[in-house]
């Protein structure tokens, strides 16, 4: 009786997983062809290779480990920055940018002025050199003591009353 009872129950376990099967299938195939007509494969557009080389301009020696940042333009918005850094040779490359974009090149080292400037990636290839040179003088709007408005800029009042003190 047991053996009979553990056979019906095996049988009834069995059928279970078949109509489940038979229900679950369908539904699976109706789901995986709805998802296929929402999802369409877009390629990618044609990116280009740009290389970039930073110098210095003094004496043209490579500038390593400096900041080079692209910034595609799109409209007047920027759509992101990508930051790469030179290589012991000063040459930073990438191939992500597609052809077409206008790009804005941004180029932060120690030590150096940065560089900054626009240019329109137009063929799968680009190859720029930049020379970084060395900060200059502050610029400045007062130039002999004049102010804003010309006039002259009086200095702040000696404390001393004009008298150097006296050695000991």
């Amino acid at each position: 009786m047991i053996a009979m009872w553990k056979f019906s129950i095996t049988r009834l376990s069995a059928l279970a997983v078949v109509i489940g099967l038979a229900l679950f299938l369908p539904g699976v195939h109706a789901q995986d062809q709805s998802t296929q007509k929402l999802r369409k494969y877009k390629a990618p557009p044609p990116s280009a290779t740009i290389e970039v080389i930073v110098l210095k301009a003094a004496n043209g020696k490579p500038v390593e480990n400096a900041a080079v940042i692209f910034h595609p333009i799109e409209g007047d918005r920027d759509k992101g920055g990508m930051e790469i850094k030179t290589n012991e040779d000063g040459k930073a490359l990438i191939d992500v940018i597609p052809i077409g974009d206008l790009v804005r090149l941004q180029i932060i080292a120690k030590g150096f002025k940065t560089y900054g400037g626009d240019f329109k990636v137009d063929k799968d290839r680009i190859s720029m050199e930049v020379r970084l040179s060395r900060p200059g003088e502050q610029f400045s709007i007062y130039k002999n003591g004049s102010g804003p408005d010309g006039s002259a800029q009086q200095s702040a009042p000696d404390p001393s009353g004009g008298q150097k003190p006296q050695p000991k």
